[in-house]
């Protein structure tokens, strides 16, 4: 697990909320408070939904919506004249996203193994900060995967000219 403070703020809350970078995660939650305090739980309930529309938008065999979907929900949330007080918003790697990271690692981990990966955004007293994470659903004293996890991440924030530094 590694702690990463954004350097630019303005920009990188531009790349979450109005550009599709986040896009391709699923989202846990998002707690966003502005003069109130919005509660998203990012479950995706099925029946909400035609099995139809379900398969049109790739979400059969999701648990949670994929973050692109509630991104224009967040902005309004979010947007005004006044920056929020507090947020976060904690993004998991989708199951095909998984199998990708774990066969691109070499990792001895199964999907099976792993409960969720995790990109966790916070916005606190003017600092926005990126954690990861990862749930295992076996017992291992085996981080090789988180620092693969740490290491994908800040390629990823890079690629993306997302300027951090390390805490």
């Amino acid at each position: 697990m590694i702690a990463l403070k954004i350097a630019e703020v303005k920009d990188f809350m531009n790349k979450l909320l109005c550009q599709d970078v986040f896009d391709h995660f699923l989202i846990q939650e998002a707690i966003i408070t502005t003069n109130v305090s919005c509660h998203i739980d990012g479950t995706l309930q099925k029946d909400f939904y035609t099995l139809e529309e379900l398969e049109e938008q790739n979400l059969t065999g999701l648990s949670f919506v994929p973050y692109g979907l509630l991104r224009s929900s967040c902005f309004n949330l979010i947007k005004g004249k006044k920056t929020p007080s507090y947020f976060k918003f904690s993004l998991l790697l989708s199951p095909e996203n998984l199998k990708r990271t774990l066969s691109q690692t070499g990792s001895s981990f199964t999907e099976n193994d792993i409960s969720a990966v995790f990109l966790n955004i916070r916005f606190q007293n003017g600092e926005l900060t990126v954690t990861t994470g990862i749930s295992y659903r076996i017992f291992s004293t085996d981080k090789t995967l988180e620092h693969e996890w740490d290491t994908l991440l800040k390629r990823f924030l890079t690629k993306n000219q997302i300027s951090f530094d390390e805490l």
